[in-house]
């Protein structure tokens, strides 16, 4: 029969028992209905119902009498969106694979039984494995709720526990206690979506007296009044509406998922930018390869804190890490504002270029405006645990040929090599606190791009690895001078 889940056969080796059956790749209605994504409008959840009620009408007729464990989970969906009952029959197998709450855990045991008829969860030795014809009733009613509302089974607002639920429908109600069954939210009454003939016959197939609940027959009398369209229609018209309905709703799930796709495929784009050279990431993700490049002339500039280790050692780690994250901010906003990329930063040392990857012939005056302006940044930079203390910024710059490029997959890394960077940064090691220490070879470049800027010859400096080097001092550029620190830093 069709709407019933086709068996192949069985493995039945000890202790192991399989069914071989039909494969529905759409999934238990249990899934359909948790899957937010899928739309069912009032067309397919009839669809779907009338073939529920097809089924069971059928198994209640045949010798096999009754389901016994009737639920959502065990109602599947073929390709063609055509609903098939399975789990009936086979009631030894299911009897020795009735675990307890020790074997799958006290949530799942009971959540099993939400869809179980109270007289039989009173007591379930007394009926047989495969149930009643009533109790297959109930659990109708209670995937019926699931359907119409798509809250779950046994929908509650305040969220009981199964085992709550259970306990609560087990008992046998007083005389004028209403029943203990599913809600029914008022707000989906309201928009006429839902017939009332079916929410009576939902109430009516869920009554506390069996004999009260009505059969199959009549089930399937009120699914029909209600679903003419469906009866009426012949069978390729019926297949091609319920096509129609899973292709648009198949759309709208490709569209927000391309969506999706799209906006995380920019987010990683927004995070490749910021880490590499807006060139070099527009290369990577055209799947280009980034060769290393050489580069005649560009300006390095390296600055650390002075006194960084004393003053961790007296600072928590959190301490630590909200001050970098601080300075790097306020860091980073003043880069923003200059032709310059920040090549990278380690603990509290921080390194930027101007002159790469792109070429210019700024560089220089650039990284010099660049470091005077970092400095006022710091005159008014206030360390949030120690706000009475001086951050002390040391800076060094030079200038020369580099050659760049990316190192590395996984963390990919723009990263330059040659003397120039090594020199930037015995310039800044080499340097005083709160000062702007400048090559001769830089300060040759400065006064050839600009003449405002004011420089200060410091001597010859001992550097390592270069023997003496004639260094001079930034102290401004036009009328914008480095910031008075006091006399201890004069």
């Amino acid at each position: 029969y069709e709407k019933f889940f086709r068996f192949t056969g069985a493995c039945v080796d000890c202790p192991h028992y399989c069914l071989v059956q039909e494969y529905c790749p759409k999934g238990s209605l249990e899934d359909i209905l948790e899957n937010e994504k899928i739309e069912l409008d009032k067309m397919m959840k009839y669809s779907l119902l009338h073939d529920l009620v097809k089924g069971m009408y059928f198994l209640h007729n045949t010798f096999v009498g009754s389901h016994g464990k009737l639920k959502s989970s065990n109602c599947v969906v073929d390709s063609r969106f055509v609903l098939k009952v399975t789990d009936f029959g086979f009631h030894e197998l299911h009897a020795m694979e009735d675990e307890s709450t020790d074997e799958i855990g006290e949530h799942a045991f009971y959540k099993r039984k939400l869809w179980t008829a109270p007289e039989i969860l009173r007591n379930p030795n007394a009926y047989r494995a495969n149930g009643t014809k009533t109790g297959d009733a109930y659990s109708f009613a209670i995937i019926l709720h699931e359907m119409l509302f798509r809250k779950g089974a046994f929908y509650m607002s305040d969220e009981p526990s199964p085992k709550e639920i259970c306990e609560r429908v087990q008992r046998v109600p007083a005389f004028d206690e209403e029943l203990y069954r599913p809600e029914i939210p008022e707000s989906a009454l309201i928009d006429g979506q839902i017939e009332p003939n079916l929410i009576n016959l939902m109430v009516s197939c869920w009554a506390e007296e069996f004999h009260e609940r009505p059969d199959f027959a009549v089930i399937r009398k009120v699914v029909r009044s209600l679903n003419k369209s469906n009866e009426t229609s012949n069978v390729v018209d019926n297949l091609l509406k319920r096509m129609e309905q899973y292709a648009n709703n198949l759309e709208g799930l490709v569209e927000e998922r391309t969506q999706e796709y799209l906006a995380e495929k920019q987010k990683v784009e927004d995070l490749l930018h910021q880490l590499l050279p807006r060139s070099v990431a527009d290369q990577l993700i055209s799947g280009c390869a980034v060769q290393a490049e050489a580069f005649e002339s560009v300006t390095i500039y390296f600055s650390d804190i002075v006194g960084f280790t004393a003053l961790s050692s007296m600072s928590t780690p959190m301490q630590v890490v909200t001050l970098l994250n601080d300075l790097y901010m306020a860091f980073d906003g003043v880069v923003d504002n200059f032709k310059v990329y920040k090549v990278e930063t380690i603990g509290d040392a921080y390194m930027v270029v101007s002159g790469l990857p792109e070429r210019h012939n700024h560089h220089a005056s650039q990284i010099a405006q660049m470091s005077l302006a970092l400095l006022h940044k710091v005159k008014n930079f206030v360390i949030r645990h120690r706000p009475n203390e001086q951050l002390k910024l040391r800076i060094g710059i030079h200038s020369g040929p580099v050659v760049a490029g990316v190192v590395g997959c996984k963390m990919p890394r723009y990263c330059l090599f040659g003397d120039t960077v090594n020199t930037s940064s015995r310039m800044e090691s080499t340097g005083l606190p709160l000062r702007i220490h400048v090559s001769s070879h830089t300060k040759t470049i400065l006064n050839k791009e600009d003449p405002g800027f004011q420089l200060v010859l410091r001597g010859e400096v001992e550097m390592k690895g270069k023997g003496k080097q004639i260094t001079y001092w930034l102290k401004g550029y036009n009328d914008i001078r480095i910031p008075d620190f006091g006399p201890e830093f004069e």
